[in-house]
């Protein structure tokens, strides 16, 4: 009688374990969905953030640039058909750079006030971009397509995205350099100065901040 009880528990932890692979197998393949009959909660354990250091900035931001775009990757193994290991990710991504002028290593004489001092040559930095932040609010996997061996490691490890978002500030900083923002930035600066140094009482001369 004792044997035939192990035989009958055995059977059913067999039966238990062949019911969840299955469901896991579908569940993969997208004929079933996502399943959680244990229930999950999540606590925010982290500790208030530490202030590591505080810098003085001299930088006017003049012009920002809000973009987005479609991140495409593809990865393929060779000689391995897709359906068994591979992926395709598209990840949209939207992000702002900032265009600035650095006050602070202004050299000597960049301000040179005429001797009747009714007017000031400025000698003004090239503005520079700031490198590109993405909003995580509004960056998202659109859609993705795995293998089915990229389908069972992602169920045991933690989704990698940082090369998402590196591709993403890559692109978004390539796009900033050529849609007209450091020429914004500059004509804001110009004019911010000019209406500062006027209300002095000073026209204004612009020179370019010569190069090293």
């Amino acid at each position: 009688m004792v044997g035939v009880k192990k035989r009958w528990v055995r059977l059913g932890a067999f039966a238990l374990a062949g019911i969840l692979v299955v469901g896991a197998a579908l569940q993969i393949a997208g004929l079933l969905p996502k399943l959680d009959p244990f229930g999950t909660s999540t606590v925010d354990r982290t500790r208030p953030a530490v202030l590591q250091a505080v810098r003085d900035l001299s930088q006017y931001h003049a012009a920002a640039g809000d973009y987005q775009v479609v991140v495409d990757i593809e990865k393929d193994v060779k000689w391995v058909p897709a359906a068994i290991a591979g992926e395709r990710t598209l990840f949209v991504a939207s992000g702002s750079v900032d265009a600035y002028v650095d006050f602070g290593p202004l050299v000597e004489n960049s301000l040179t006030v005429s001797e009747d001092r009714r007017s000031v040559e400025v000698r003004l930095p090239e503005p520079k971009l700031a490198k590109p932040a993405l909003d995580n609010e509004h960056s998202y996997v659109f859609g993705q397509e795995r293998g089915l061996l990229d389908r069972l490691s992602a169920l045991v490890s933690v989704p990698d995205q940082q090369r998402f978002h590196l591709a993403a500030e890559k692109r978004i900083g390539e796009a900033a350099q050529t849609s007209g923002l450091l020429e914004r930035a500059r004509a804001n600066t110009k004019a911010m100065l000019t209406g500062l140094l006027r209300a002095l009482g000073f026209e204004v001369i612009f020179t370019a901040e010569p190069t090293t």
